[in-house]
């Protein structure tokens, strides 16, 4: 029997605009898109095809995100 699971996306937007996603709990797991809903359609492909190689769902907990200021 299939279960439903929730992957955490990481969003940032690049310097040219384009929106970058990944999953942090699945190696290599990244793609992007123009738009969010473009970056969302193909972050769940991605996910779905990072898990036929993965054979396995990660097993973890998301606990946040910091930004770290630098001066540089």
């Amino acid at each position: 029997m299939e279960s439903i699971h929730n992957f955490t996306v990481l969003i940032e937007r690049d310097e040219d605009g384009i929106f970058v996603g990944s999953v942090p709990s699945l190696r290599g797991c990244h793609t992007q898109g123009e738009t969010i809903e473009e970056l969302l359609r193909n972050i769940r492909e991605a996910i779905e095809l990072c898990l036929e190689v993965e054979k396995e769902i990660p097993v973890g907990e998301f606990v946040g995100v910091q930004q770290i200021p630098i001066e540089v």
